[in-house]
């Protein structure tokens, strides 16, 4: 009997052993599987609600909220182009239960207009992934003088200073499309700032101001009904949406192509097995036909690139943008 205790003892000190052995190399990841989330996950967007961010927000927060099996929640915090936003993430515990979902000119136009953000996206920030990217749309007021893209230009010409473009923020996306249009077609056109894309089409429907280089999911139902008047599609190829839109290059403005995009960041601290859980999760939530379907119908296509990628991408834009700013004389504060 003696025996056969000790062969029992001996082989649970081995197995034991074996145990904790397997559990130094088990990879992190799998490790927060059953960890995290643990409470609600917040989806910062820093725009208003109704905007294109906010869109592809809550459809994300739909299908990762089913994923993880808590509650996602988007809220908005809107103002300064972004930052206020942006603050608000940099400023949450880098636990994974806050994401920041920006649009590209939050991180990449932002720094080179501010003084001050209230926070540093390169070292605040770890890039998770791009989520989906769109053409921008070159839209006007029905009671404007133009009907092509080559009219606008010219009235704009003949008349400086006097066409007014909306966008969702100073440095948002949508104001950095249209700086990047009037770049390109050597135009004076004045900058009216909102804070969120949803209330610039409040003003450019009501007529309040002239036109729009606005994201082509949030126009494009102003479009239909007939309450605005699209010119072109900032995009290489037409887009599906609006298939009898021309794109910018077509309508005469030789090699123009802005495209816009929404992407996930998270707090810098966030350990790497939370960035690479959501990262995956985000990616599989992309594959999902009815999301690719969604953001089709938005006139988006889905990216999910990896934090390596994302992070090269947003750099590589940091210095395009920083060269349009230059050239516009482009400062927020």
């Amino acid at each position: 009997m003696s025996n056969g205790i000790g062969l029992g003892a001996g082989l649970r000190r081995v197995l034991l052993r074996g145990a904790i052995a397997a559990l130094a190399t088990f990879p992190a990841f799998a490790l927060a599987q059953g960890a995290w989330p643990t409470k609600t996950v917040t989806i910062i967007v820093p725009f208003a609600a109704g905007g294109t961010t906010d869109i592809v927000g809550r459809l994300m927060a739909q299908k990762l909220s089913a994923m993880w099996g808590q509650n996602v929640i988007v809220e908005n915090r809107a103002g300064a182009g972004g930052n206020i936003g942006g603050v608000a993430a940099a400023k949450a515990a880098p636990d994974g239960h806050t994401i920041f979902l920006p649009s590209g000119s939050v991180v990449t136009v932002n720094p080179h207009i501010y003084k001050s953000m209230g926070f540093d996206p390169a070292k605040d920030l770890i890039p998770v992934t791009n989520l989906a990217s769109g053409p921008m749309l070159i839209a006007v007021n029905p009671k404007v003088q133009a009907n092509t893209l080559k009219e606008l230009i010219a009235l704009a010409k003949a008349k400086p200073g006097d066409l007014n473009f909306g966008s969702a923020g100073q440095g948002s996306q949508v104001h950095m499309a249209g700086e990047n249009f009037a770049d390109a077609a050597g135009i004076d056109i004045k900058h009216v700032p909102y804070k969120g894309e949803a209330l610039a089409y409040t003003d450019l429907v009501g007529g309040q101001i002239e036109l729009i280089v606005g994201n082509i999911a949030a126009a494009s139902a102003f479009v239909n009904d007939g309450r605005l008047r699209a010119l072109a599609v900032t995009s290489r190829e037409r887009s599906k949406m609006l298939p009898n839109v021309p794109t910018a290059i077509e309508a005469g403005l030789a090699g123009f192509e802005n495209t816009g995009w929404f992407g996930f960041m998270v707090p810098a601290g966030t350990p790497k097995d939370i960035v690479d859980r959501i990262y995956a999760d985000t990616v599989k939530v992309l594959r999902d036909p009815d999301v690719q379907s969604r953001l089709a119908g938005q006139g988006m296509v889905s990216i999910g690139n990896t934090p390596a990628e994302f992070t090269n991408q947003i750099a590589a834009e940091l210095q395009r943008w920083a060269q349009v700013v230059a050239r516009r004389k482009l400062t927020a504060n």
